[in-house]
């Protein structure tokens, strides 16, 4: 008797690394009816780049999904994304070879890939990293990830875990430190145009305030205790 079909599962996943390569961690989240994360799980993978984070994160995913219902993978990684569906075919043909005649990269993590997808139906779907209202499960995959990565710790919904942090658009520097005093050193160039002594720097991509507001590419943003955000209200969690 065959049995119907059931609804597909719609799902992200998405690796990190602190570094390129550095501390790196993975993740993947699945979500429930209304598209809000339901289930997901991150882990720690010591030293390595974000193409192996990411190939990690696909292959976990796979690894915890039911190969009898369709799957909808939403990734922000090209390089992820175009090894398992437009390289791969070459590189079995050319035995595991890449046209130039080198070894693929990664080779035992994308023949472990290759034979999760065998037979199922699985659609990848790219989305784009870091968006202001993005894709909210390619968010959560992210913020899990570089919470693995930083924290080289496992996580997620089987372990109780909770939600991610919003992970920082650009990496924290260690600020220089005056003999003597607590007080970040920072030059002329680097205060903040309210004449406070707090670091800012112009974001790199968009990004949202711990206070819930967004930024846009280009806007001065500052590090708050919850991470980058908007100089004021660094001004006003110090002023608590």
């Amino acid at each position: 008797m065959i049995r119907p079909m059931r609804e597909r599962v719609v799902a992200a996943c998405d690796g990190a690394s602190k570094g390129n390569p550095g501390p790196a961690g993975w993740a993947w989240v699945v979500a429930g009816e209304t598209e809000a994360p339901a289930r997901w799980e991150a882990g720690p993978l010591g030293r390595a780049t974000n193409n192996v984070a990411e190939l990690t994160a696909l292959e976990r995913l796979l690894t915890a999904t039911d190969p009898g219902v369709p799957l909808e993978v939403r990734m922000d990684s090209q390089y992820a994304m175009k090894a398992v569906t437009t390289w791969l075919p070459g590189w079995k043909r050319n035995g595991w070879k890449t046209a130039a005649g080198k070894p693929v990269a990664n080779q035992e993590l994308v023949v472990r890939i290759d034979e999760l997808l065998e037979g199922r139906s699985v659609e990848f779907r790219y989305v784009p990293a870091h968006q202001v209202d993005g894709d909210p499960l390619n968010d959560f995959a992210d913020r899990a990830a570089s919470q693995a990565a930083t924290l080289q710790e496992p996580a997620g919904s089987e372990l109780g875990s909770p939600e991610p942090p919003p992970a920082p658009d650009v990496p924290a520097k260690p600020a220089r430190r005056r003999p003597g005093t607590s007080r970040p050193r920072t030059g002329g160039a680097a205060r903040g145009g309210s004449g406070g002594s707090a670091r800012t720097i112009k974001a790199k991509f968009p990004g949202r305030c711990a206070c819930g507001r967004p930024y846009a590419a280009g806007e001065p943003i500052a590090k708050n205790p919850e991470g980058w955000g908007h100089p004021e209200c660094r001004a006003e969690a110090a002023a608590g």
